[in-house]
């Protein structure tokens, strides 16, 4: 009862702002849920001026709630089917993470970006956009606005990809006749799930393809998905290195990412119960809760962050996710020749 009468105000607050972001990110896809809920959040802020009676429960729904978003996660992965579909992009997948963590790093010292924006900029664009974000945050203790910072320059990619990767496409000579090395290179080269579907649907409706490029790139994708459990878990133990002295021992189990371990449970759960039988399609309701529970969160991150501030800092961000993704579409195309996929 105590947590209900602290929180609830907090809580229905980001509800409020949630359901209609949910709402119009099924209207809009290329935009998504998230992106809605960070900005109707942050305008919101701006006319509430005193949330000392919001604070916890907004602050509940940004930390936890975030976190049960990646555990439900999970149960969208049945394992077995994307390592055995997966396997062929796997060198490209890992040529692309690469490169975008490398680039995030490089540019992060040149330009003195905040280390943990350029950390979820680099894990953002290189996995799976606001998803990897989410996972991320929590373990590199990134604050609300740092991740409003990172969501809003994948957003801004993710624009510009499902807009122009099918023109792109066709300018490069990809197969007009089959999706499938458009497909990778959609599923490798593009940040966030809604913007791969879009412009792999894009390019099946454009050469009459059926659903054979949608069905590649979103495998690839889901194969890229999985690289957050080693990235998160790699990250977790460089903040325990970091922050551990002789003088102030940290104890890594109060770091060590809980929730990814959970999201590895809810994956293997998944993959073993498809494999006795039980229909992919029983856990649809848990994906659908996990995407709102994301969109949930970015509410309450929108109502911690100022807009003011966030506008006024984002030149440097915009540069690295712009170097990221360019980085990670040149590898993606290199990989695929030198494979002669393309």
């Amino acid at each position: 009862m105590n947590f209900i009468k602290k929180n609830w105000k907090g809580v229905l607050l980001c509800l409020m702002i949630a359901i209609p972001s949910w709402i119009l990110g099924k209207i809009f896809p290329i935009v998504g849920g998230p992106v809605f809920a960070i900005l109707l959040g942050m305008v919101i802020t701006l006319l509430v001026s005193d949330k000392s009676a919001l604070q916890s429960g907004i602050t509940f729904v940004s930390k936890k709630i975030l976190q049960y978003a990646v555990i439900l996660l999970g149960f969208g992965m049945n394992l077995s089917v994307i390592l055995q579909t997966g396997k062929q992009s796997l060198p490209i997948i890992l040529a692309t993470i690469t490169t975008s963590l490398v680039v995030a790093w490089v540019l992060h010292k040149i330009l003195h970006v905040p280390g943990k924006i350029s950390t979820l900029i680099g894990v953002g664009s290189s996995i799976c956009g606001g998803s990897a974000i989410a996972a991320t945050a929590p373990v590199i203790d990134a604050d609300d606005e740092e991740v409003a910072q990172s969501i809003s320059v994948i957003f801004f990619f993710n624009m510009l990809a499902a807009l122009f990767f099918p023109m792109l496409g066709t300018v490069l000579g990809f197969s007009q006749t089959s999706g499938e090395a458009f497909g990778i290179f959609a599923g490798t080269a593009v940040n966030d799930t809604s913007s791969v579907t879009a412009a792999a649907s894009t390019w099946d409706s454009m050469y009459n393809l059926g659903s054979a490029t949608l069905d590649k790139a979103v495998t690839v994708k889901l194969t890229r998905t999985l690289a957050i459990i080693p990235i998160t878990l790699v990250l977790a133990f460089l903040r325990t290195r970091r922050e551990q002295t002789d003088h102030n021992k940290v104890d890594f189990k109060k770091i060590f990412p809980m929730f990814i371990l959970y999201f590895i449970i809810a994956s293997i759960i998944t993959t073993i119960a498809v494999n006795f039988g039980v229909p992919a399609a029983v856990f649809n309701p848990l994906k659908t809760l996990s995407k709102f529970f994301i969109v949930l969160a970015m509410s309450a991150i929108g109502l911690n962050t100022n807009i003011v501030k966030l506008v006024k800092t984002g030149a440097k961000p915009l540069l690295l996710g712009f170097s990221c993704w360019i980085g990670i579409t040149c590898m993606s195309l290199l990989m695929q020749h030198v494979l002669g996929l393309w």
